[in-house]
Protein backbone atom coordinates (compact mmCIF):
# COMPACT_ATOMS: atom_id res chain seq x y z
CA UNK A 1 0.00 0.00 0.00
CA UNK A 2 1.81 3.36 -0.54
CA UNK A 3 1.87 5.85 2.09
CA UNK A 4 0.67 9.09 0.40
CA UNK A 5 2.38 10.79 3.51
CA UNK A 6 5.86 10.43 2.09
CA UNK A 7 7.18 12.91 -0.42
CA UNK A 8 6.40 12.10 -4.10
CA UNK A 9 6.39 13.39 -7.75
CA UNK A 10 3.32 16.34 -8.29
CA UNK A 11 1.17 15.35 -10.88
CA UNK A 12 -1.16 18.40 -11.76
CA UNK A 13 -3.59 16.67 -14.09
CA UNK A 14 -6.41 19.69 -14.41
CA UNK A 15 -7.74 20.71 -17.19
CA UNK A 16 -9.05 24.29 -18.04
CA UNK A 17 -11.45 23.07 -20.66
CA UNK A 18 -12.89 20.43 -17.91
CA UNK A 19 -13.96 23.14 -15.71
CA UNK A 20 -17.75 23.86 -17.35
CA UNK A 21 -17.91 19.66 -17.06
CA UNK A 22 -17.33 19.78 -13.68
CA UNK A 23 -19.70 22.29 -12.48
CA UNK A 24 -22.79 20.53 -15.19
CA UNK A 25 -21.91 16.98 -13.46
CA UNK A 26 -22.21 18.69 -10.15
CA UNK A 27 -25.20 19.97 -10.45
CA UNK A 28 -26.70 17.41 -12.50
CA UNK A 29 -26.15 15.07 -9.82
CA UNK A 30 -28.35 17.05 -7.02
CA UNK A 31 -31.80 15.29 -6.71
CA UNK A 32 -34.52 17.43 -5.72
CA UNK A 33 -37.00 14.94 -4.05
CA UNK A 34 -39.30 17.24 -2.02
CA UNK A 35 -40.35 21.07 -2.91
CA UNK A 36 -43.39 21.92 -0.89
CA UNK A 37 -45.26 25.72 -0.46
CA UNK A 38 -42.84 26.80 -3.45
CA UNK A 39 -39.95 26.63 -1.29
CA UNK A 40 -37.78 27.02 -3.63
CA UNK A 41 -36.02 28.35 -5.71
CA UNK A 42 -34.92 31.26 -3.15
CA UNK A 43 -36.50 34.57 -3.67
CA UNK A 44 -33.79 37.33 -2.90
CA UNK A 45 -34.02 36.20 1.33
CA UNK A 46 -33.64 39.08 4.20
CA UNK A 47 -32.18 36.74 6.57
CA UNK A 48 -31.40 33.01 6.22
CA UNK A 49 -29.71 30.47 8.75
CA UNK A 50 -27.05 27.60 8.11
CA UNK A 51 -27.30 24.49 10.10
CA UNK A 52 -24.89 21.04 10.71
CA UNK A 53 -21.64 19.87 10.37
CA UNK A 54 -21.98 18.82 6.49
CA UNK A 55 -21.78 23.24 5.66
CA UNK A 56 -18.26 23.77 6.02
CA UNK A 57 -15.02 22.69 4.46
CA UNK A 58 -13.15 20.08 6.25
CA UNK A 59 -10.44 21.70 8.68
CA UNK A 60 -7.70 19.33 6.87
CA UNK A 61 -7.12 18.74 3.53
CA UNK A 62 -6.32 15.34 2.76
CA UNK A 63 -6.33 12.94 -0.51
CA UNK A 64 -7.74 10.07 1.81
CA UNK A 65 -11.42 10.69 3.52
CA UNK A 66 -10.18 8.94 6.61
CA UNK A 67 -9.18 12.50 7.93
CA UNK A 68 -13.00 13.05 8.79
CA UNK A 69 -12.52 10.58 11.87
CA UNK A 70 -9.19 11.94 12.76
CA UNK A 71 -7.06 9.94 11.10
CA UNK A 72 -3.98 11.96 8.97
CA UNK A 73 -4.10 8.87 6.18
CA UNK A 74 -5.25 4.97 5.91
CA UNK A 75 -1.94 3.52 7.47
CA UNK A 76 -2.65 5.38 10.57
CA UNK A 77 -6.09 3.88 10.95
CA UNK A 78 -5.01 0.82 9.88
CA UNK A 79 -2.62 0.67 12.64
CA UNK A 80 -5.43 1.86 14.95
CA UNK A 81 -8.20 -0.27 14.39
CA UNK A 82 -6.77 -3.90 12.78
CA UNK A 83 -7.18 -6.45 15.07
CA UNK A 84 -9.80 -5.48 17.08
CA UNK A 85 -13.74 -4.42 17.00
CA UNK A 86 -14.18 -1.17 15.38
CA UNK A 87 -17.31 0.96 14.65
CA UNK A 88 -17.42 3.81 12.49
CA UNK A 89 -19.56 6.54 12.30
CA UNK A 90 -22.52 6.74 10.11
CA UNK A 91 -21.55 10.52 9.54
CA UNK A 92 -18.52 12.44 8.48
CA UNK A 93 -18.91 15.20 10.83
CA UNK A 94 -15.77 17.06 9.98
CA UNK A 95 -16.81 18.77 6.80
CA UNK A 96 -18.91 18.40 3.76
CA UNK A 97 -18.19 15.44 1.50
CA UNK A 98 -17.50 16.06 -2.28
CA UNK A 99 -16.17 12.55 -3.16
CA UNK A 100 -15.78 8.83 -2.01
CA UNK A 101 -12.94 7.61 -0.18
CA UNK A 102 -9.47 5.60 -0.56
CA UNK A 103 -9.79 4.09 -3.91
CA UNK A 104 -13.00 6.62 -5.10
CA UNK A 105 -11.38 9.32 -3.99
CA UNK A 106 -9.59 13.01 -5.25
CA UNK A 107 -7.46 15.69 -3.98
CA UNK A 108 -9.14 18.59 -6.08
CA UNK A 109 -7.12 22.14 -6.32
CA UNK A 110 -10.08 23.78 -4.31
CA UNK A 111 -13.48 23.43 -2.46
CA UNK A 112 -16.13 25.02 -2.96
CA UNK A 113 -18.55 24.21 0.52
CA UNK A 114 -22.23 25.28 0.88
CA UNK A 115 -21.76 28.00 3.53
CA UNK A 116 -18.79 29.81 1.53
CA UNK A 117 -20.99 29.83 -1.27
CA UNK A 118 -24.56 31.03 0.76
CA UNK A 119 -22.01 33.82 2.10
CA UNK A 120 -21.07 35.12 -0.89
CA UNK A 121 -24.64 34.89 -2.68
CA UNK A 122 -25.54 36.67 0.81
CA UNK A 123 -23.24 39.51 -0.21
CA UNK A 124 -24.77 39.76 -3.85
CA UNK A 125 -28.17 40.00 -2.01
CA UNK A 126 -27.80 41.96 1.20
CA UNK A 127 -28.72 38.99 2.90
CA UNK A 128 -27.99 38.26 6.53
CA UNK A 129 -26.29 34.79 7.10
CA UNK A 130 -26.90 32.97 10.38
CA UNK A 131 -24.80 29.61 10.90
CA UNK A 132 -24.24 27.24 13.76
CA UNK A 133 -22.75 24.25 12.50
CA UNK A 134 -21.72 21.84 15.63
CA UNK A 135 -24.96 22.60 18.43
CA UNK A 136 -27.18 19.45 18.13
CA UNK A 137 -30.42 21.68 19.12
CA UNK A 138 -29.51 25.27 17.73
CA UNK A 139 -30.92 28.43 18.44
CA UNK A 140 -32.70 29.83 15.14
CA UNK A 141 -33.02 33.12 14.85
CA UNK A 142 -37.27 33.94 14.28
CA UNK A 143 -36.01 36.43 11.26
CA UNK A 144 -35.12 33.16 9.03
CA UNK A 145 -37.03 33.47 6.17
CA UNK A 146 -34.89 29.66 5.05
CA UNK A 147 -33.10 27.35 7.30
CA UNK A 148 -30.94 24.91 5.61
CA UNK A 149 -29.69 22.17 7.21
CA UNK A 150 -26.97 19.69 6.33
CA UNK A 151 -25.88 16.26 6.72
CA UNK A 152 -24.40 13.14 5.06
CA UNK A 153 -23.87 9.81 5.57
CA UNK A 154 -20.45 8.29 4.93
CA UNK A 155 -19.57 4.81 3.33
CA UNK A 156 -16.40 3.50 1.44
CA UNK A 157 -13.92 1.08 0.93
CA UNK A 158 -13.16 -0.86 4.41
CA UNK A 159 -15.44 1.39 5.77
CA UNK A 160 -19.64 0.21 5.55
CA UNK A 161 -22.28 1.57 7.60
CA UNK A 162 -24.58 -0.60 9.51
CA UNK A 163 -27.60 1.09 9.02
CA UNK A 164 -28.81 3.81 6.34
CA UNK A 165 -29.39 6.81 8.96
CA UNK A 166 -28.39 8.18 12.36
CA UNK A 167 -30.16 9.38 14.64
CA UNK A 168 -27.81 12.30 15.65
CA UNK A 169 -28.28 13.80 12.02
CA UNK A 170 -32.20 12.85 12.11
CA UNK A 171 -32.02 14.46 15.74
CA UNK A 172 -30.60 17.87 14.18
CA UNK A 173 -33.25 18.45 11.42
CA UNK A 174 -35.97 17.90 13.93
CA UNK A 175 -34.83 20.62 16.33
CA UNK A 176 -34.35 22.69 13.59
CA UNK A 177 -37.67 22.43 12.38
CA UNK A 178 -39.63 22.12 15.60
CA UNK A 179 -38.19 26.37 15.33
CA UNK A 180 -38.07 27.09 11.66
CA UNK A 181 -41.33 26.95 9.42
CA UNK A 182 -38.98 26.76 6.08
CA UNK A 183 -36.61 23.98 7.04
CA UNK A 184 -34.63 22.85 3.83
CA UNK A 185 -32.87 19.75 4.19
CA UNK A 186 -29.21 18.98 1.84
CA UNK A 187 -27.83 15.30 1.92
CA UNK A 188 -24.38 14.68 0.66
CA UNK A 189 -24.19 10.67 1.10
CA UNK A 190 -21.83 8.33 -1.16
CA UNK A 191 -25.20 5.95 -1.51
CA UNK A 192 -29.03 5.96 0.15
CA UNK A 193 -29.53 7.67 3.17
CA UNK A 194 -33.42 7.30 4.59
CA UNK A 195 -35.16 10.28 5.22
CA UNK A 196 -38.36 9.02 6.68
CA UNK A 197 -37.33 10.23 10.01
CA UNK A 198 -38.21 13.62 9.06
CA UNK A 199 -39.48 14.02 5.74
CA UNK A 200 -43.47 14.60 6.48
CA UNK A 201 -42.71 16.91 9.10
CA UNK A 202 -44.69 20.14 8.44
CA UNK A 203 -41.70 22.72 8.02
CA UNK A 204 -39.73 20.41 6.20
CA UNK A 205 -40.21 22.04 3.14
CA UNK A 206 -37.53 20.85 0.33
CA UNK A 207 -35.04 18.25 0.57
CA UNK A 208 -31.92 18.05 -1.83
CA UNK A 209 -29.88 14.61 -2.39
CA UNK A 210 -26.44 16.10 -3.17
CA UNK A 211 -24.76 13.33 -3.50
CA UNK A 212 -20.87 13.41 -3.71
CA UNK A 213 -20.69 16.87 -6.28
CA UNK A 214 -17.18 17.06 -6.38
CA UNK A 215 -15.24 20.90 -6.07
CA UNK A 216 -17.46 22.72 -7.31
CA UNK A 217 -19.90 21.47 -4.55
CA UNK A 218 -21.28 24.92 -2.66
CA UNK A 219 -20.89 26.92 -6.15
CA UNK A 220 -23.64 24.40 -7.76
CA UNK A 221 -26.01 23.92 -4.63
CA UNK A 222 -26.07 27.67 -4.98
CA UNK A 223 -27.13 28.40 -8.72
CA UNK A 224 -29.92 25.43 -7.91
CA UNK A 225 -31.21 26.78 -4.84
CA UNK A 226 -31.81 29.99 -6.32
CA UNK A 227 -33.04 29.43 -9.81
CA UNK A 228 -29.55 30.23 -11.69
CA UNK A 229 -29.91 26.87 -12.48
CA UNK A 230 -32.63 24.05 -12.82
CA UNK A 231 -32.37 20.63 -10.87
CA UNK A 232 -32.43 17.70 -13.51
CA UNK A 233 -30.80 14.81 -11.63
CA UNK A 234 -32.81 11.58 -11.29
CA UNK A 235 -32.25 9.12 -8.11
CA UNK A 236 -30.04 5.70 -9.35
CA UNK A 237 -31.57 4.04 -6.58
CA UNK A 238 -34.94 3.71 -4.64
CA UNK A 239 -35.14 5.53 -1.37
CA UNK A 240 -37.51 3.19 0.81
CA UNK A 241 -39.38 3.91 3.44
CA UNK A 242 -38.03 1.43 6.23
CA UNK A 243 -34.68 -0.49 6.16
CA UNK A 244 -36.41 -3.49 6.11
CA UNK A 245 -37.71 -3.00 2.41
CA UNK A 246 -34.34 -3.99 1.57
CA UNK A 247 -34.22 -7.01 0.68
CA UNK A 248 -30.64 -7.61 1.59
CA UNK A 249 -31.18 -6.04 4.75
CA UNK A 250 -32.77 -8.45 6.85
CA UNK A 251 -30.03 -11.58 7.00
CA UNK A 252 -27.09 -8.69 6.78
CA UNK A 253 -25.86 -6.81 9.94
CA UNK A 254 -26.33 -6.14 13.26
CA UNK A 255 -26.22 -9.94 14.28
CA UNK A 256 -29.20 -10.83 12.43
CA UNK A 257 -29.10 -14.52 11.61
CA UNK A 258 -25.45 -14.73 12.49
CA UNK A 259 -22.53 -13.53 14.63
CA UNK A 260 -21.65 -10.57 12.50
CA UNK A 261 -19.73 -9.05 15.51
CA UNK A 262 -16.55 -9.34 13.93
CA UNK A 263 -16.99 -10.77 10.31
CA UNK A 264 -20.25 -9.25 9.08
CA UNK A 265 -21.82 -11.47 6.56
CA UNK A 266 -24.49 -10.34 4.18
CA UNK A 267 -26.50 -13.01 2.00
CA UNK A 268 -27.33 -11.87 -1.40
CA UNK A 269 -30.26 -13.99 -2.61
CA UNK A 270 -32.47 -11.58 -4.60
CA UNK A 271 -31.01 -12.69 -8.23
CA UNK A 272 -32.36 -10.41 -10.33
CA UNK A 273 -34.83 -8.98 -8.57
CA UNK A 274 -32.77 -5.87 -7.03
CA UNK A 275 -33.86 -2.35 -5.71
CA UNK A 276 -36.77 -1.05 -8.21
CA UNK A 277 -37.36 -4.55 -9.51
CA UNK A 278 -37.78 -6.10 -6.42
CA UNK A 279 -39.95 -3.04 -4.71
CA UNK A 280 -41.86 -3.93 -7.69
CA UNK A 281 -42.57 -7.31 -7.71
CA UNK A 282 -43.24 -7.13 -4.00
CA UNK A 283 -45.56 -4.61 -4.38
CA UNK A 284 -43.43 -2.33 -1.63
CA UNK A 285 -44.42 1.53 -1.71
CA UNK A 286 -41.25 3.30 -1.93
CA UNK A 287 -40.49 6.70 -0.56
CA UNK A 288 -38.98 8.06 -3.29
CA UNK A 289 -38.96 5.62 -6.32
CA UNK A 290 -35.89 5.09 -9.04
CA UNK A 291 -35.29 7.75 -11.55
CA UNK A 292 -37.27 9.78 -9.49
CA UNK A 293 -36.40 13.52 -9.37
CA UNK A 294 -38.24 17.01 -9.07
CA UNK A 295 -37.88 20.27 -11.63
CA UNK A 296 -38.79 24.04 -11.50
CA UNK A 297 -40.54 23.03 -14.42
CA UNK A 298 -43.55 20.44 -15.72
CA UNK A 299 -43.14 18.26 -18.38
CA UNK A 300 -45.67 16.14 -20.76
CA UNK A 301 -45.11 13.13 -22.81
CA UNK A 302 -47.33 11.80 -25.73
CA UNK A 303 -47.16 10.01 -29.23
CA UNK A 304 -45.58 6.83 -28.09
CA UNK A 305 -44.46 4.92 -31.37
CA UNK A 306 -42.72 1.08 -30.92
CA UNK A 307 -41.85 0.04 -34.27
CA UNK A 308 -40.35 -3.32 -35.33
CA UNK A 309 -37.68 -4.24 -37.41
CA UNK A 310 -38.28 -5.22 -40.90
CA UNK A 311 -36.00 -8.35 -40.36
CA UNK A 312 -38.66 -10.73 -39.81
CA UNK A 313 -35.99 -12.87 -37.94
CA UNK A 314 -34.97 -10.41 -35.44
CA UNK A 315 -37.03 -11.69 -32.71
CA UNK A 316 -36.06 -15.41 -33.41
CA UNK A 317 -35.75 -17.16 -29.71
CA UNK A 318 -32.09 -16.87 -30.26
CA UNK A 319 -29.01 -15.25 -31.79
CA UNK A 320 -27.77 -17.02 -34.51
CA UNK A 321 -24.59 -16.44 -35.49
CA UNK A 322 -21.38 -18.25 -33.64
CA UNK A 323 -19.86 -15.28 -31.66
CA UNK A 324 -23.53 -13.79 -30.68
CA UNK A 325 -22.61 -10.46 -31.95
CA UNK A 326 -26.64 -10.58 -33.38
CA UNK A 327 -27.16 -10.41 -29.48
CA UNK A 328 -26.52 -6.75 -30.28
CA UNK A 329 -29.10 -6.07 -33.14
CA UNK A 330 -31.46 -3.31 -33.06
CA UNK A 331 -35.12 -5.34 -33.02
CA UNK A 332 -37.51 -2.12 -32.07
CA UNK A 333 -37.09 1.72 -31.75
CA UNK A 334 -39.29 3.50 -29.10
CA UNK A 335 -40.07 7.07 -29.75
CA UNK A 336 -42.25 9.59 -27.41
CA UNK A 337 -42.26 13.14 -27.74
CA UNK A 338 -41.68 15.28 -24.47
CA UNK A 339 -42.71 19.09 -24.05
CA UNK A 340 -41.55 21.37 -21.59
CA UNK A 341 -45.17 22.46 -20.18
CA UNK A 342 -43.99 24.63 -17.52
CA UNK A 343 -42.78 28.47 -17.28
CA UNK A 344 -39.23 27.96 -17.07
CA UNK A 345 -36.19 26.49 -19.14
CA UNK A 346 -35.07 22.64 -17.74
CA UNK A 347 -33.78 19.54 -18.81
CA UNK A 348 -35.91 16.37 -18.92
CA UNK A 349 -34.35 12.51 -18.20
CA UNK A 350 -37.28 10.13 -20.07
CA UNK A 351 -36.71 6.25 -18.91
CA UNK A 352 -37.82 3.43 -21.10
CA UNK A 353 -38.97 0.37 -19.22
CA UNK A 354 -39.29 -3.00 -20.58
CA UNK A 355 -41.11 -6.06 -19.17
CA UNK A 356 -40.10 -9.34 -20.39
CA UNK A 357 -42.73 -11.87 -19.51
CA UNK A 358 -41.97 -14.16 -16.68
CA UNK A 359 -39.57 -11.53 -15.70
CA UNK A 360 -39.22 -8.54 -12.95
CA UNK A 361 -42.02 -6.19 -13.80
CA UNK A 362 -40.06 -3.64 -15.39
CA UNK A 363 -36.27 -3.12 -16.38
CA UNK A 364 -34.73 -0.07 -17.40
CA UNK A 365 -33.44 -0.57 -21.23
CA UNK A 366 -32.93 3.38 -21.87
CA UNK A 367 -32.67 6.81 -20.84
CA UNK A 368 -32.40 10.17 -22.81
CA UNK A 369 -32.08 13.93 -21.58
CA UNK A 370 -33.49 16.82 -23.69
CA UNK A 371 -33.26 20.38 -22.88
CA UNK A 372 -36.10 21.96 -23.11
CA UNK A 373 -37.43 25.97 -22.86
CA UNK A 374 -40.85 26.40 -22.28
CA UNK A 375 -43.48 25.31 -24.60
CA UNK A 376 -40.53 23.24 -26.71
CA UNK A 377 -41.05 19.92 -27.49
CA UNK A 378 -38.59 17.25 -28.13
CA UNK A 379 -38.24 13.72 -29.23
CA UNK A 380 -36.72 10.80 -27.70
CA UNK A 381 -35.47 7.60 -29.64
CA UNK A 382 -34.67 4.27 -27.89
CA UNK A 383 -33.04 1.19 -29.63
CA UNK A 384 -33.79 -2.15 -28.45
CA UNK A 385 -31.60 -4.55 -29.12
CA UNK A 386 -32.60 -8.48 -29.27
CA UNK A 387 -29.90 -8.89 -25.57
CA UNK A 388 -32.78 -6.33 -24.31
CA UNK A 389 -34.92 -8.27 -25.13
CA UNK A 390 -33.55 -11.59 -23.59
CA UNK A 391 -33.19 -13.63 -20.76
CA UNK A 392 -30.42 -16.22 -20.00
CA UNK A 393 -31.45 -19.52 -19.96
CA UNK A 394 -29.28 -21.75 -17.97
CA UNK A 395 -29.97 -24.97 -19.11
CA UNK A 396 -29.36 -23.60 -22.94
CA UNK A 397 -26.65 -22.06 -21.76
CA UNK A 398 -27.66 -18.95 -24.29
CA UNK A 399 -29.46 -15.09 -23.82
CA UNK A 400 -33.21 -16.36 -25.71
CA UNK A 401 -36.17 -14.33 -26.04
CA UNK A 402 -39.36 -15.78 -24.94
CA UNK A 403 -42.81 -15.48 -26.64
CA UNK A 404 -45.51 -13.53 -25.46
CA UNK A 405 -46.31 -9.49 -24.59
CA UNK A 406 -43.28 -7.21 -23.84
CA UNK A 407 -44.73 -4.40 -22.25
CA UNK A 408 -43.01 -1.26 -23.22
CA UNK A 409 -42.79 1.37 -20.83
CA UNK A 410 -41.71 5.02 -21.20
CA UNK A 411 -42.02 8.12 -18.15
CA UNK A 412 -40.21 10.40 -15.70
CA UNK A 413 -39.51 7.48 -13.37
CA UNK A 414 -39.78 3.52 -12.60
CA UNK A 415 -43.02 4.51 -11.08
CA UNK A 416 -44.26 7.83 -12.82
CA UNK A 417 -45.15 6.16 -15.99
CA UNK A 418 -46.57 8.12 -18.94
CA UNK A 419 -46.97 5.95 -22.22
CA UNK A 420 -47.19 2.22 -22.77
CA UNK A 421 -46.93 0.07 -25.59
CA UNK A 422 -46.73 -3.37 -26.00
CA UNK A 423 -44.36 -5.81 -27.89
CA UNK A 424 -45.68 -8.96 -29.70
CA UNK A 425 -43.18 -12.23 -30.10
CA UNK A 426 -44.49 -15.32 -31.76
CA UNK A 427 -41.67 -17.88 -32.74
CA UNK A 428 -42.44 -19.53 -35.80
Amino acid sequence: MKNLTEPHEPVDARDVRSKPVLMEGARAGHVLVKNEKQALPLKTLRMVSVFGYDATVPATKNTDALFRLGYVSSQEMGQAVLGREYHFDQAARGGTIVAGGRAGTNAPPYMSDPLSAIQQKAQEHNTWVNWDLTSPDPDVNAASQACLVFINAMATEGWDRDGLHDDASDALVLNVAAKCANTMVVIHAAGIRLVDQWIEHANVTAVVLAHLPGQDSGAALVSLLWGEANFSGKLPYTLARNESDYPVYAPCGRGRGRDNTTSPQCDYAEGVYLDYRAFDARNVTPRYEFGYGLSYTTFSYSDLAVVLSTDRNSLRTSASRSDGTDLWDVVATVQARVRNSGLVAGDEVAQLYVAIPGAPPKQLRGFAKLSLAPGQRGRVRFELTRRDLSEWHVGMQKWVVREGEYAVFVGASSRDIRLDGVISVQHE
